[in-house]
Order: C-alpha cells, then structure tokens, then sequence
C-alpha cells in the first residue's frame, strides 16, 4: 500500500521525501511539546495557575492525539519515526516548550503561545504544500491546524484578557477535528 500512495502522490506533484519530512517535524513537535505542556501545566500553580490548567491540559492533550494521527499517515507513506527518542525530539519543527525561568502564569501563558504559533505554521505549511495533491495528508493537516488555531486563541485569550470567540471543549482532549484519524 506505501508503494501505490506513494506514486499517486508522486504523480500529482509531491516530493514524498519532503512531505515525510514535515510530517515527521510535526509529529516530533507535538510528541515534545505533550512532554513540555505537562511540565508548564505542572507548575501552574495558585488561584491564577489553577485557572489555566484545565485549557493546557486540554491542549496537552490534544497535542498527543496529533502525534497519534500523524504517525499512521507517514507510515502509510512509506516512512517512519526515528528509532531512538533523543533523534525524534532534534527533529521536532518547533523549539522545546521550556519552563521558563521564572514561571509566573503570564510567562508560563507565553511560552505556550510561542509553541501554538510555531505548530500553525508548520500546519499551514503542510496544507499549502498537499492542497489538491494528497487530498488525505491535507485533511488531517487542516483539521490538526483547526485545532492548534483554537490552541492559540485560548492562551493569546489568557495572556491578553481580550475575547477570542473560542470556548472550552465539553471534556479535556476531545479534538473535535482530529478525533476522527484516531479511529
């Protein structure tokens, strides 16, 4: 199956090299950035910490489930992880999403905007690359960017105290556009 998507895709302008590529930084960025976020949420602490954990863990969350979803698509590609963490984690598209030295919610709040930013453009980078040639990587790239979208509004929200027009998911981790390539 590899073989024959690959020539489709091939056929119709993509270097599978370079989209497997960009699947693979992106699925190293969202394994990183699930590691990260547990650290940030952890230390969301006090009456104003607590009242951004829920919103990171639902982004923690939903960072995994990206992972998750893209790593059968570059499977079925022809591709594959790196067989050693440390090479997966070098790879990651996005900076590591640090604790910051002085950890206040605000600081904590920018370094997860940092990283949803950087995640919508690696995402829009893929949709511009596949649109109207790998209708499949296309749509779990647009749905994973639906999701780091609203990402970014919910901390850009936080940090800014101005409406987004993005509200809370029913239950932490739901990704109502991703949750169907986790099937």
């Amino acid at each position: 199956m590899p073989e024959r998507n690959r020539k489709l895709i091939e056929a119709a302008g993509i270097d599978i090299q370079k989209l497997l590529d960009l699947l693979v930084r992106a699925a190293a960025a969202e394994f990183t950035t699930y590691y990260y976020y547990t650290i940030l949420r952890n230390h969301a602490t006090g009456v104003e910490g607590e009242s951004i954990k829920e919103i990171v863990e639902d982004a923690r969350i939903e960072d995994r489930n990206h992972f998750e979803a893209l790593v059968p698509r570059i499977y079925e590609l022809g591709g594959d992880l790196p067989k050693d963490i440390r090479e997966l984690a070098d790879k990651a598209a996005c900076m590591d999403a640090y604790l910051p030295g002085e950890p206040t919610v605000e600081n904590i709040l920018k370094v997860l905007l940092e990283a949803e930013r950087c995640a919508v453009s690696i995402y829009t980078q893929i949709c511009e690359y596949t649109h109207g040639k790998d209708p499949r990587t296309y749509d779990l790239a647009l749905a994973i960017l639906h999701e780091e979208i609203e990402h970014e509004a919910w901390f850009e929200e936080l940090l800014t105290r101005k409406p987004s027009g993005h509200f809370r998911r029913n239950r932490p981790g739901e990704s109502p556009y991703v949750s169907k390539f986790l099937r």
